[in-house]
């Protein structure tokens, strides 16, 4: 049995028997993150963590000689971090291969199609340069499940801290091949009967690692293109920029006529498109429009598309006017993929740009979201203006709340209360999410409904409660 099979047949199991305990507590939804430098991302932990991943590996394909593919993004801090883990996989007797600065879905394309036993990214993704992380994905490119990552939090204290004391960590070259394999399989996707040369393409970098794969993927396609923040200096990773702050790039579109706009975020696994006329395009509006194209050529499996608690009531609507239908899971791709898998639907994704096209590849590409919208402009004729136009999105609104404790959100009276207020006054025509971030101290308070102004008013008062009860002092 697959790395891969044993991860899904444990989802299997958690979700039959619904056991919520053990839950991993280094890891959340996006793998370990925080501030580097500092625990969980000091130098011994981050140590320790290659090491128990390199024993993990070794007990699931035992006997057998196991490299893992590693790669990173541009923060200052990515390539101590890399060179940490190395050290940490190679103490294990796993070998190495570095792909240097790569997107996230590229390290998970080369784990699945390259026969490495796994893949390792160091990234904290949309986070401030301040932050890193790393993600652990499987030999088939997918995030691990949390029976893996707590078999790895398992064998971590037992693990000397003076095994990394005088350790700066492995030496790391970049294996070029590794990036331009990746790129080519991209220029793939794009068949060579795609007028793509007169689509014109705003894209914003983020400073991050698109930078190494966008840029010679598009003039290796002929697209002609503006390019922004596209030169990183190891603090400037989404800084003002990306798929969080895709103003300046809806802008750019707009004033020079482009055809399109795109925003990365820091890893390049999610999306952000702005409109000819410069308004912003989100996960959901991607959806819509894969979607109700896959069903017009019988192509949308399951009849069905994931999404998650954060999808807007609007998609669910419009995408039932064609008969589709919409599952929601939990905030977080890897959820998005696991319902996916368990109930065979091709397309999933959040409004946050993570799209996934499953008969292409199991993790969250931006770029291939890219091609895919590319792809869809070309076989239409149709402006994404057009493609997106019969989707109306309730008004949303998101607001953090930072916390110094998580205790559960249900159990607080004047959050109960102030939810209860919304629900009563909209009824069914609209939503509250009240949750907790997976990665960041920080309580969300996502509230959508018809009108603007009750939207605004109730997602004030939930947020105002929780920081009442749990917020972090000034």
């Amino acid at each position: 049995m697959s790395f891969f099979a044993t991860q899904k047949m444990n989802l299997k199991v958690s979700c039959k028997t619904g056991l919520m305990s053990d839950k991993p507590k280094l890891f959340g939804t996006d793998g370990v993150r925080g501030v580097a430098g500092e625990h969980p991302l000091d130098r011994d932990t981050v140590f320790k963590v290659g090491r128990a991943y390199g024993q993990v590996l070794a007990g699931h394909f035992p006997g057998q000689p196991l490299r893992v593919v590693l790669g990173e993004d541009t923060r200052e801090s990515s390539a101590w971090i890399s060179a940490m883990l190395a050290a940490g996989l190679q103490s294990s007797g796993v070998g190495v291969s570095y792909a240097g600065v790569i997107t996230t879905p590229g390290i998970a394309f080369l784990s699945r199609h390259h026969g490495f036993a796994g893949g390792v990214m160091v990234s904290a993704s949309h986070n401030p340069y301040q932050d890193n992380g790393i993600k652990l994905l499987s030999n088939a490119g997918t995030k691990l499940g949390e029976s893996v990552e707590l078999e790895i939090e398992s064998l971590l204290d037992a693990l000397p801290a003076q095994a990394s004391a005088a350790s700066s960590g492995a030496t790391l070259e970049p294996e070029v091949e590794l990036l331009e394999d990746y790129v080519g399989f991209l220029a793939s996707l794009a068949s060579s009967s795609h007028k793509l040369s007169s689509i014109r393409v705003v894209a914003d970098f983020a400073n991050g690692s698109a930078t190494r794969v966008v840029p010679p993927l598009l003039q290796r396609l002929g697209i002609e293109s503006r390019a922004l923040n596209s030169t990183p200096t190891g603090r400037n990773i989404n800084l003002g920029c990306g798929s969080l702050h895709p103003e300046t790039m809806a802008d750019e579109t707009k004033g020079i006529g482009a055809d399109l706009g795109v925003a990365f975020d820091g890893d390049a696994d999610r999306a952000i498109f702005a409109l000819p006329d410069g308004r912003i395009a989100d996960g959901d509006h991607v959806l819509y429009a894969a979607a109700t194209s896959l069903h017009e050529h019988g192509m949308l499996k399951g009849n069905s598309v994931v999404g998650t608690l954060m999808t807007n009531l609007g998609l669910e609507l419009a995408l039932g006017r064609h008969g589709i239908g919409l599952r929601r899971t939990p905030v977080g791709d890897k959820y998005v993929l696991e319902e996916m898998l368990r109930s065979g639907i091709n397309l999933g994704g959040e409004p946050s740009g993570h799209i996934i096209f499953s008969d292409i590849s199991l993790a969250g590409d931006g770029i291939i979201t890219l091609l895919q919208i590319l792809h869809l402009l070309d076989e239409t004729g149709k402006s994404l203006s057009e493609l997106v136009r019969p989707l109306r999105q309730f008004p949303q609104i998101i607001r953090n709340v930072r916390v110094h404790e998580r205790i559960p959100l249900d159990s607080i009276v004047q959050v109960n209360h102030a939810v209860s207020e919304f629900r009563r006054e909209v009824g069914d025509r609209g939503r509250v999410v009240v949750r907790y971030s997976g990665t960041e101290p920080l309580a969300r308070v996502m509230v959508e409904a018809e009108e603007a102004e009750l939207v605004e008013r109730h997602a004030g008062l939930i947020a105002g409660a929780i920081e009442l009860v749990l917020g972090s002092p000034k």
